[in-house]
């Protein structure tokens, strides 16, 4: 359970920053090590390397790894009418929040004679991984595919782990092919990860892998990220976060439900409560007792709240303060007036205002994404968007004059940094060394 309420103003400079420390990654470099020889035998040996894990972690044969046209067909029978309506309102939702998204192309003429461009350029291949390990999740298959589909990403690859029957949730696969991605494999891990990065026989490349994952897979994305030959990652992560700031009039029984929704998503999730009102610290306390034991993963979020913390701040700034410093991946703001103090917030991977906003909504359809930022990435980094399944690419056409115009700036500055090449490149085009190529 909870640990005790702890005062802020009453901690040294040092217990505030332990406080606000991260657990250390459970055995971090003993799962650095076996990710980096996943990775190689993947690398190595491709598809039979990647089965030969599955066997091995998952205890099943794990057939062929790519999700059949009518694996595709049953899914869609086995998912209920009003399963696939949720599916489909999530769906609309976050396309329409990521369409808006969609970075403007830009064409204009800094100065006479030149044109400068920004061009929006879908990147080749992505890569998708949705976890699957004590419960389905195809709000994950929704969240990554979506932006892919909507930047026209070419090659959209998804991997997630099969059941013992090697079977991916009817669900994940309804929402991954209704939000256009259509090439699924049944492979998890690290060995999902290695697939993707490099191929198999079976595993497109792909350049960029998105979504989170275990403490394996973000070993594994970490690893071929600092590879060149390899693939590119969305973010950093670690555990899934959640930070509430509540003042005196906060609902003690919405923040404890804010926290336990966070607290079941597994028992290294971190839970953090700051108020401005002791009473509420209390009531929250008590409230939790109480609706954890109606929970079906009542154990994962006890453990999870083992290592939570309650810490009492004195008064909404310092609240904000110490929020800002943590940078959460989720940030509620059960306070009067929330959006009145959303200015002052500046490190959080998303956002949520008022009483009637609880972190679920953002999980699952309000059309926000929720692959954020964790483990203080969001002082850094933004969450998921579509402009991350792309990369711009700029232009530029000159004119003679407007060469011509430029030369003494272009002159001066290669000077300056004793690149002569660059200098001659314009001398020669202008004609000052009495070789033209170039038609006027």
């Amino acid at each position: 359970m909870l640990a005790k309420i702890r005062t802020w103003s009453r901690l040294t400079p040092a217990e505030q920053a332990e406080l606000l420390q991260r657990p250390a990654l459970v055995d971090d470099q003993e799962i650095n090590q076996r990710a980096r020889r996943i990775i190689a035998a993947v690398l190595r040996d491709g598809d039979a390397a990647v089965k030969d894990f599955t066997k091995q972690f998952e205890g099943r044969d794990p057939g062929a790894l790519k999700v059949t046209t009518e694996e595709f067909v049953r899914a869609e029978t086995a998912v209920s009418s009003a399963a696939k309506a949720a599916i489909d309102t999530a769906i609309s939702n976050v396309t329409r929040f990521h369409e808006a998204q969609i970075p403007l192309e830009l064409d204009l003429i800094t100065s006479p004679g030149v044109r400068c461009e920004r061009l929006n350029q879908a990147i080749d291949a992505v890569g998708l991984y949705v976890p699957a390990g004590s419960a389905p999740l195809p709000s994950a298959a929704i969240m990554l595919a979506v932006p892919a589909s909507l930047a026209a990403c070419p090659v959209r690859v998804l991997c997630t782990p099969a059941d013992q029957d090697g079977l991916v949730h009817p669900a994940t696969l309804v929402a991954a092919q209704r939000s256009g991605v259509k090439d699924v494999f049944k492979i998890g891990g690290a060995q999902a990860v290695a697939a993707m990065a490099y191929g198999t026989e079976s595993v497109p490349k792909v350049d960029k892998i998105f979504g989170p994952g275990n403490a394996w897979v973000t070993a594994a994305k970490r690893l071929v990220a600092g590879d060149p030959t390899a693939a590119s990652i969305d973010m950093p992560a670690g555990p899934s976060e959640v930070l509430v700031i509540a003042d005196e009039k906060a609902n003690p029984a919405f923040v404890a439900a804010d926290l336990l929704s966070q607290a079941e998503h597994g028992a290294d999730s971190q839970v953090m409560l700051v108020t401005t009102s002791r009473r509420v610290a209390n009531c929250v306390i008590q409230e939790l007792d109480s609706q954890l034991a109606r929970l079906q993963r009542e154990k994962i979020a006890d453990a999870a709240l083992n290592h939570a913390q309650v810490i009492l701040a004195d008064g909404l700034d310092n609240a904000i303060d110490i929020s800002n410093r943590y940078a959460p991946e989720h940030l509620i703001l059960q306070i009067e007036n929330p959006r009145l103090a959303l200015g002052r917030v500046r490190n959080a991977g998303s956002v949520f205002l008022g009483c009637w906003s609880p972190e679920s909504v953002g999980d699952y359809c309000s059309g926000t994404n929720h692959v954020l930022p964790t483990y203080g990435a969001a002082r850094s980094h933004s969450g998921l968007g579509v402009e991350q399944f792309m990369r711009q690419m700029t232009v530029q056409e000159i004119t003679r004059d407007g060469l011509r115009a430029l030369a003494p700036t272009i002159m001066e500055l290669a000077a300056l940094e004793g690149l002569d090449a660059h200098a001659e490149a314009v001398r020669l085009r202008l004609g000052d060394t009495g070789r033209t190529g170039c038609p006027s």
